[in-house]
């Protein structure tokens, strides 16, 4: 089921206040404030009136150029610029590079209940952090059966049903030299446009369950390098029982390529039946394997039509 992904001010600077180096200066009853959007504005047009450049619930920087244009204004004016600036609900303030805060912003942020940081860090670095904080705790995200792993390289969900064997072929590749990264709950994030980001909930993070052995710490087994935080979704591999796809499914070409939708990323898909004798790991490890190859432009099926045809008419 999707999240609805958001942020409040207070989290945030918890979150960032050490790294960023943040001080809470006014408008600390405006800490529960939610951030609904990822974008960190700078607002200068703001200041002299022309507010289609300040965006509500977003994080406003001001940095010298901001801070320099205010110093310059009588006392009216810079009574107007910020009012101008208080104008439409903002989340927070953060005035940057060290810069004095003036005492009316101070009081309009106290007045407003808009919190105002300060921080000694530059526009740009600041910008940066924040931006990327948000992007990761404002991305859409969702939560899907299955466990998720890194096979060479590339993030794979395994997904199927109840005692199809999923958790037994993950501590397969795991034996293999492959990553744990979640079982059973995986946490995917929207965190670019075409970009799925899988971790696992805190509570479960480096165990595997499987049937007849328990819970397992693969951490503790097999060591630091066995497991893996996050990574990026590229390949779905769906266990499924040899009915379940029939004649149609098993067509040696697999003239169409098959995707799942998540989040509305269309993420591939390969459906391997699962059956007595079959060596799951090595077929994952092949599927992943092509996967790469077609991500490069290399498409095997192509290259066998392509020669058969070659063929055909080299035999007409």
């Amino acid at each position: 089921m999707d999240e609805l992904s958001c942020v409040s001010v207070a989290t945030l600077f918890r979150d960032m206040a050490e790294q960023l180096g943040l001080q809470w200066v006014a408008g600390r009853n405006g800490g529960q404030r939610t951030l609904s959007s990822e974008t960190i504005q700078k607002p200068t047009l703001a200041l002299i009136g022309h507010l289609n450049f300040v965006h509500p619930n977003r994080v406003q920087v001001l940095g010298p150029a901001e801070m320099d244009y205010l110093r310059g204004l009588s006392v009216s004016g810079l009574q107007e610029a910020i009012d101008h600036l208080f104008s439409t609900e903002l989340a927070a303030i953060v005035v940057s590079n060290g810069e004095t805060v003036p005492p009316l912003l101070s009081d309009s942020a106290e007045r407003t209940e808009t919190p105002l940081f300060t921080s000694n860090l530059a526009s740009p670095i600041l910008m940066s952090y924040l931006g990327h904080y948000l992007t990761q705790h404002l991305a859409d995200a969702t939560s899907i059966h299955g466990v998720f792993l890194e096979v060479l390289g590339t993030g794979v969900l395994i997904k199927g049903d109840a005692g199809v064997g999923k958790s037994e072929l993950a501590l397969e590749l795991i034996t293999r030299g492959h990553r744990l990264v979640a079982d059973d709950v995986v946490e995917l994030r929207h965190v670019a446009p075409e970009t799925l980001e899988g971790n696992c909930p805190p509570l479960i993070r480096d165990f595997l369950e499987v049937r007849g052995l328990g819970i397992l710490n693969i951490r503790y087994l097999f060591g630091e390098t066995a497991v893996k935080l996050q990574k990026n979704l590229k390949l779905v591999v769906e266990l499924v029982h040899p009915q379940e796809i029939g004649e149609v499914g098993l067509n040696r070409l697999d003239m169409v390529a098959s995707t799942e939708t998540i989040l509305d990323v269309a993420i591939p898909k390969v459906r391997i039946p699962v059956a007595a004798g079959r060596n799951l790991a090595v077929l994952v490890e092949v599927a992943v394997r092509n996967h790469i190859l077609k991500s490069r432009g290399i498409n095997p099926v192509e290259q066998f039509i392509q020669r058969q045809q070659a063929a055909i008419d080299g035999g007409g």
